[in-house]
Order: structure tokens, then sequence, then C-alpha cells
């Protein structure tokens, strides 16, 4: 235990792009180990953590063409196991301790998502990777992520992205767009900021699970976060 870290149980949501890298398809472990690297270093202050891996440099089941929705989503799913898995070969080579659940049965592969389970897990020190979103189709693993804070009770969400935050606008396209240090849940649904899809977005508010949206360009961000540096946009309900 670290009396530097502000939070006890993280939940961490990557998407697959940035384990992709500039490649922007497939995994680049060089990036994944630098990633690990920090996720490890921020798991030795004591902070129990969970990730949530999204499926995007190997498809994304919305832009798939006439495929079945619901087929194009299951692949997306394997996706997710798939950098579930390589994450988790990272962090091990890094010394730490994980286990890989998934949503969708795969004994051979990972364990099955059991909440009781994974809580366990958090609290002797094992690093938690969740993968296979929620297991049901039309559902994002934003959505994922929103649901296993709430369930595992995590202290709050870190998206880790490619932007330093949100914005009223994007920055890549707009040079005047502003960045938010703090901003309600009802301020993002209600202005469409792009922080989570709106299903997400409103678990976080219902169940009180605050968002810190940082960039992932800097992989000692989830570190300097856990540490309560100020970096990035905290989204959280209004009192």
């Amino acid at each position: 235990m670290d009396d530097r870290k502000k939070y006890n149980r993280i939940l961490l949501k990557l998407s697959g792009e940035a384990l992709a890298g500039e490649k922007k398809f497939g995994l680049d472990y060089d990036v994944i180990t630098k990633i690990c690297e920090s996720v490890k270093k921020t798991a030795d202050l004591g902070v129990q953590i969970a990730i949530v891996v999204g499926g995007g440099n190997f498809w994304r089941g919305r832009s798939s063409g006439a495929m079945d929705r619901t087929r194009a989503d299951h692949i997306g799913m394997l996706g997710t196991t798939m950098n579930a898995l390589a994450v988790a070969d990272v962090l091990e080579e890094l010394g730490a301790t994980v286990r890989v659940q998934t949503a969708i049965a795969m004994q051979a592969v990972a364990e099955p998502y059991i909440r009781n389970r994974a809580v366990r897990h958090l609290e002797k020190g094992r690093i938690v990777i969740f993968g296979c979103g929620t297991g049901n189709p039309f559902f994002s693993t934003d959505t994922a992520a929103s649901l296993r804070a709430a369930e595992i009770e995590a202290d709050i969400i870190f998206k880790a992205t490619m932007v330093d935050g949100v914005y009223d606008k994007d920055p890549n396209k707009f040079p005047d767009a502003v960045k938010f240090e703090q901003v309600s849940f009802n301020q993002v649904l209600g202005q469409h900021l792009k922080v989570m899809d709106a299903t997400a977005a409103s678990m976080c508010r219902d169940n009180d699970v605050p968002i810190l949206v940082f960039n992932l360009a800097d992989p000692d961000n989830m570190l300097k976060a856990a540490t309560g540096k100020t970096i990035g946009t905290l989204v959280k309900n209004q009192k």
C-alpha cells in the first residue's frame, strides 16, 4: 500500500486502436509495453486495477457493411479477447499477476466473467482484464467499461484516449476548441460531448461513477492520475 495513491480501485478503458499505435491495425508491442509499464507502476502503489479493452484494431462491427449486426459484434468481441490476452502477456512479462475474464465462455483461454471472482482477484492484487465487452451485441466496450466499473464498485474509470481531455468540439478539426477541466454527465449528454456513447455515459451518471479522460500519448499519465495530479478532464455528477 502507498499513501500517495488517490484511488483504491480503478477501471482502465483501453481502446483497441491505442494498442495498434501508428500501425492503425493489429498490435504494436512497443506501444503495449509502454502502456503496461505504467499499469504495473500504478499497481505497485497498491491500486487495484481492472481493464476493459476494445477491439477496433482488428474489427469495427458498425462499419462492417452488409453483415448482420449481431454477427459483426460477435466478431468484435473475439477481437477484444485477442487484445486482452496480448495485454495480459506483456503484463506478466513485467512481473504482474493477471487474470483474463470474458463475458462469453471460452474456458480454454480465459476465465468466465464472474463478478465475485473478479473482485476477489482485485483484492489479492491481481490485475483483471475483461474481454468480450458485455457479451451482448449492440453494446459498445465503453458501455462494458461502465457496467464492469459499477459491478466491481470501482472508484473511477480512467478512459485513456488519443486526446488530452474533453473539448467542446473536435480539437483536431477546430483550432479554437476549448478544453474542459471538469464537466458533468448532464453536460456530456446534453451537449453531445465526445466522451462515451450515451448508454455508457448514462450508466456512469446513474451509478455515480466518475470518468477521467486523458491522453495515452504519455503512458505515465495513468500513474500521474492515480496519484492525484491534475491531468485531462474529470467527468462527474454535479452535487
